[in-house]
């Protein structure tokens, strides 16, 4: 595709602008689109076109996939009872994935009441409202040993019609051991898990539409990725597939709970299993303690190495709510709660000091989007090849230690580096082995981007 201006010489400003543009007026042609899908569905033109259903004319001579025709479809025949769903396609208010999801709960005497409630809503908050206005029952508890299959080793995601993995049940299952301990009991006891929805599910509602214009679209088959559905107001209906390690826990902590948790619900298990799961991780990505000895105010903050002290670490965490910090030009904050790294105001390589009010909470890409502002993008590229060549040299001589590659890093940048502050110097772990509290150690010993010259990492 030969496109008309050459993007690389465009300004960043420009370049969002164009992009703004460009994503306004393909949301007209989208609504453009569906307006007529839903009249060539409506003369049942598909049949001219040696198509038994507008989902097969969709998919064989439009070329569009499952998902794809299903939304359309779906939003198309949505748009002859509610016209002013087109003028949302349009504006953006509404995006086809949440119209699909508001179809099966659209009437005719509130629908469009509804619509608007649900405008600028994303698909999650969405089935949110969903569950507000027509909530289901909660999920009967069982466990049930599934038919021999391969075993998946996909990391669990959410974004289907239940919660399933395979992966990573070890550390959940081992706290669940741990609340069934620490509470004591006698044995016994049931397991508890919600199935999973039909693949109905995203389908609902197509049985209300006209029944003259051929099969209602095929909703695609979940794809079994792991998902937590709303199925209520505060209620969520979790599923997983468990191993047999991980059953056996939930088996061993409902007996060791039965004192508290008489009817072994597994709700209650996984809660209080949580509770202390979360204590724990906790105390290690910011210091969070029961009973701190010290406050922030009573730490000194000037820097005697990378590591920010924990009362001022659990100051910061709490001030900024466990979310990046970083706001755009207009004022709109950062949303991410993951990877999360204290981020030094006045650079720590530049003498910034420790305390709360220099240390703030970003995201590992803001993180690097701020060095590359503070130290400038060439400097911090020059920085990732060497921490990447660092890496590179360390797993050929077999995985040395962190504190192994920092050693070589150090050799690379020469002593006035650690004079100004940007290594560290190690601690020990609870096995003994060096533990480098800088990000730029932290990040050789993976090979991600090397970044982390005055953050450190969660």
């Amino acid at each position: 595709m030969k496109l008309e201006v050459c993007l690389e010489a465009l300004s960043d400003d420009i370049l969002i602008a164009r992009l703004v543009d460009l994503l306004g007026r393909s949301r007209g042609v989208e609504a453009e689109l569906v307006a007529h899908l839903a009249e060539v569905d409506a003369r049942r033109l598909y049949r001219r076109e040696a198509c038994p259903s507008m989902h097969a004319y969709a998919t064989e001579r439009l070329h569009l996939s499952d998902a794809e025709a299903y939304l359309r479809i779906t939003v198309a025949r949505l748009s002859r009872r509610f016209p002013v769903v087109l003028d949302m396609l349009a504006d953006g208010r509404h995006h086809l994935s949440g119209i699909a999801r508001l179809a099966p709960h659209l009437r005719d005497q509130d629908g469009e009441a509804l619509l608007a409630r649900a405008a600028l809503l994303s698909k999650r908050e969405i089935e949110h409202l969903i569950a507000e206005i027509a909530p289901q029952a909660d999920a009967p508890a069982l466990i049930r040993k599934l038919p021999a299959a391969p075993r998946s080793t996909a990391q669990p995601l959410i974004s289907g019609p239940c919660l399933t993995s395979a992966a990573g049940s070890d550390a959940v299952g081992d706290a669940l051991h741990e609340a069934g301990r620490d509470a004591g009991g006698d044995v016994g006891g049931q397991g508890a898990v919600a199935p999973c929805g039909s693949a109905g599910d995203d389908a609902g509602g197509e049985s209300t539409r006209r029944p003259l214009q051929g099969p209602a679209p095929v909703a695609p088959a979940p794809s079994g990725r792991p998902v937590l559905t709303p199925i209520a107001p505060l209620r969520y209906k979790v599923q997983f597939t468990a191993g047999a390690e991980l059953h056996d826990k939930l088996v061993r902590a409902q007996a060791l709970l039965r004192r508290h948790i008489p009817d072994g619900d597994l709700a209650a298990v996984v809660e209080r299993a949580m509770t202390l799961l979360l204590r724990e991780l906790e105390r290690g990505k910011f210091a969070a303690a029961a009973s701190p000895r010290k406050t922030a105010a009573e730490v000194d903050p000037t820097p005697r190495s990378r590591h920010i002290p924990d009362p001022i670490r659990r100051e910061v965490w709490e001030r900024d709510g466990g979310q990046c910090t970083f706001h755009d030009r207009n004022g709109r904050r950062c949303p991410a709660r993951e990877r999360l790294e204290f981020h030094h105001v006045a650079p720590f390589g530049r003498g910034g000091d420790h305390s709360a009010a220099n240390v703030r909470l970003v995201c590992t890409i803001h993180n690097a989007y701020q060095a590359e502002l503070d130290y400038g993008a060439a400097f911090m590229a020059a920085h990732r090849r060497r921490g990447r060549e660092d890496g590179g040299r360390a797993s050929e001589g077999g995985g040395r230690e962190a504190g192994w590659l920092v050693g070589g890093a150090a050799r690379r940048a020469g002593s006035g580096a650690a004079r100004r502050g940007w290594l560290g110097t190690p601690r020990r772990s609870a096995l003994g082995t060096p533990l480098w509290t800088t990000g730029v150690q932290a990040c050789m010993a993976v090979g991600a981007p090397v970044d982390a010259q005055r953050s450190q990492r969660l």
